[in-house]
């Protein structure tokens, strides 16, 4: 076996070993999903041949998969550790589910349904997750709350309309079980229309029932919609007092006063080759350079700015008008100051008021 073919065969388990999903993690997961679909599928029995050698490829790469972080853990001595972990339990149920349904002499079709499992591996990338996974355990309290309230409004519900719909509907309404269909149907607006109140009062408890639905569920929404706003505030905060602390302009400044800046400070990313400021336009904002690197057009020359430099901020001392082009020569995330907070932070921060006076008039001598 060739050198290359042995590097790559090394960087691939390497990689493979990571707790994090390969693309061939993810084009297994597509492909064996997909194939198990189709098996289902009585009218694709031609290309069973085809589907199922699919099925036993991705099934093939998952058990790989699953040894390569075995051996990584046991190595590490992380094996414990891993093996009780979320991920560590996917991994096993990908690699074992099938194969032991097999040899339990369960129906192959029906077996390799549990391949719907291998969807559970990609959890973990998903965007977002454990921003959501935050916001169910810090607003849980709330949510619980409702959730008392929806099952004491669909318990009372169905043994109101079972006392009153059970000498008229006793085949739908003839028991509080065969109610409690009814009323989470009601409750959650679905309104599939198959247990229907007929006597007035019925029709009543079914309206209060709506209305209340409509509650719950707001209720339920208000809360996860005010979680994630308040932890994606908290997360911009960080990304912004990360970038802000970054710039040696702030380095000087305490804990507080960069909690007052970062406050103020919204932070953009651009790509190279944007244009952020234009000559003769008003100017409103201030920039510092947390990342990246801008180009600033003066007449017969052109400077660079980097990492921790300011600009725009000779508009904000005097004249409005912008007085150069400015834009990335690389990818760039830029603080950006406005107006009114830059004249807030200036009264607040005399130091770096002076700080940029300084920096403002030395610039001006040298552009003219």
């Amino acid at each position: 076996m060739s050198k290359p073919l042995i590097s790559a065969l090394a960087q691939f388990a390497a990689a493979t070993a990571g707790r994090n999903m390969t693309k061939a993690a993810y084009v297994a997961v597509t492909v064996g999903v997909l194939s198990m679909v189709l098996l289902s599928d009585k009218r694709a029995h031609e290309a069973h041949g085809w589907i199922s050698a699919l099925l036993w490829t991705c099934l093939a790469y998952f058990v790989f998969e699953w040894l390569v972080r075995l051996r990584h853990m046991t190595q590490h001595g992380r094996l414990s550790l891993y093996m009780s972990s979320s991920a560590g339990l996917v991994d096993a149920i990908g690699a074992l589910a099938v194969p032991v349904a097999l040899v339990l002499g369960v129906e192959p079709r029906t077996a390799w349904l549990l391949g719907v499992l291998w969807v559970l591996k990609v959890v973990p990338g998903i965007p977002g997750l454990r921003q959501l996974r935050r916001v169910l355990v810090l607003e849980s309290g709330p949510l619980v709350s409702v959730l008392v309230i929806f099952l004491m409004v669909v318990f009372l519900a169905s043994v109101a309309e079972y006392f009153l719909e059970r000498d008229v509907q006793p085949q739908t309404f003839g028991s509080v079980p065969a109610a409690l269909w009814w009323a989470v149907v009601t409750l959650t607006t679905t309104g599939y229309g198959d247990v229907v109140p007929v006597t007035p009062l019925g029709r009543l408890v079914a309206g209060a029932v709506m209305i209340s639905g409509l509650g719950v569920f707001g209720l339920w929404t208000g809360i996860l919609a005010t979680g994630f706003a308040a932890e994606t505030r908290r997360d911009n905060f960080l990304k912004t007092w990360e970038s802000v602390s970054k710039v040696p302009f702030f380095a000087t400044l305490g804990p507080a006063a960069i909690a007052d800046v970062t406050h103020m400070l919204r932070t953009i990313e651009l790509p190279a080759r944007t244009t952020i400021i234009r000559k003769g336009t008003q100017g409103d904002c201030m920039y510092f350079i947390a990342a990246g690197e801008v180009e600033v057009e003066l007449p017969g020359k052109k400077v660079q700015l980097g990492d921790g430099a300011f600009f725009g901020e000779m508009a904000l001392l005097g004249n409005n008008k912008r007085g150069a082009n400015v834009s990335t020569t690389k990818v760039s995330r830029l603080l950006v100051l406005d107006l009114v907070d830059f004249r807030v932070l200036m009264a607040r921060h005399p130091d770096l008021a002076e700080t940029i006076d300084a920096e403002a008039k030395r610039r001006a001598l040298e552009n003219k």
